[in-house]
């Protein structure tokens, strides 16, 4: 995936050409994924977990991997996890396509393995392709989240979310990322047409991404609002468009779920998180984690009581 050439201070820099990246954290791999959508990306997988949806996950447009590492964590034993992204290349003309879609290799695509291989291991199923090639790979109706973050231009989108409305199953989710940036107004113009034209439907929206579904949104709407209100440390609001509800959600100070241990950690006491691939993963999954318990305690309760439930909760979350 191909990024406008501007930075941002918080995030780490991309790899040097002579050395491939040692991520450390999750945080140490560089990309452009907040916690807001950290805090959603976990709340729909687990919704589909404990409704037992079956189903692949795509990804189409990967950078370094960040969004990656973390979505491997919910893929379950008997399905695939395929990545599409040109990885630095330039994009092919039709006789080298198919060779694209091997082993080509580029430093950014070994920097994305390298960074993938520190939480995983095994690398996912990996199209080195234009996305453009997804509706021949990707079989119809397979797959249960589809993240779609590779070209920026209105010609490409398009068929982008038109291959990832015949991926997906029938009540999968789509999110769609830039859908509002300034830089971006392809996005947001292929996004908005297939609500208006294409029967996609909104659930929520991030400051960064728009989250939908060609099924009924409202039953995940609701859930959504509930849990995430529930919670208390993220700001909602409902606001209709074009007739079509949508729920609006900032969770930037929000606590995160658990994330992906890099192999390459060093060891901290008391550190969790999830390991290799992310089997058993728990997540926030819209409740009141233990940590946002402890606070809550601190602030409201006499010291001796909260020390106590401070304890219990410690213990019940080991």
């Amino acid at each position: 995936m191909i990024r406008a050439a501007t930075t941002d201070a918080s995030e780490p820099a991309a790899p040097a050409p002579e050395e491939l990246p040692r991520p450390q954290s999750f945080h140490d791999v560089p990309g452009w994924f907040y916690n807001t959508d950290i805090v959603l990306f976990d709340w729909f997988l687990q919704r589909q977990r404990e409704r037992e949806q079956s189903g692949d996950l795509l990804e189409m447009g990967a950078y370094m991997g960040k969004s990656a590492i973390m979505l491997r964590a919910y893929l379950r034993g008997d399905e695939t996890f395929t990545v599409c992204d040109l990885f630095g290349s330039e994009a092919p003309s039709e006789h080298n396509e198919r060779e694209m879609r091997g082993s080509y290799s580029t430093l950014t695509r070994r920097a994305f393995e390298a960074n993938y291989l520190s939480f995983h291991d095994e690398l996912p199923r990996l199209l080195h392709a234009p996305t453009s090639v997804v509706p021949d790979e990707v079989p119809d109706g397979s797959c249960r989240f589809v993240h779609v973050d590779a070209s920026h231009l209105y010609e490409h989108v398009r068929p982008d979310i038109a291959a990832a409305r015949s991926a997906l199953t029938p009540d999968g989710v789509v999110v769609l990322d830039d859908y509002r940036s300034s830089h971006t107004p392809g996005v947001a113009c292929a996004t908005w047409q297939a609500v208006l034209e294409g029967g996609l439907r909104p659930i929520c929206v991030s400051s960064q991404k728009f989250y939908g579904t060609w099924g009924d949104p409202a039953a995940a709407q609701d859930e959504l609002h509930a849990e995430l209100r529930e919670r208390g440390d993220c700001w909602l609001q409902w606001q209709e468009v074009a007739g079509q509800r949508l729920l609006l959600v900032g969770g930037r100070k929000a606590a995160a779920p658990q994330l992906p241990v890099s192999r390459h950690e060093k060891p901290r006491a008391g550190a969790r998180g999830w390991k290799g691939n992310g089997a058993g993963a728990e997540g926030a999954s819209g409740r009141r984690n233990a940590s946002l318990s402890r606070r809550v305690a601190r602030e409201v309760l006499p010291p001796v009581i909260a020390r106590q439930l401070a304890r219990a909760l410690r213990a019940r979350s080991r």
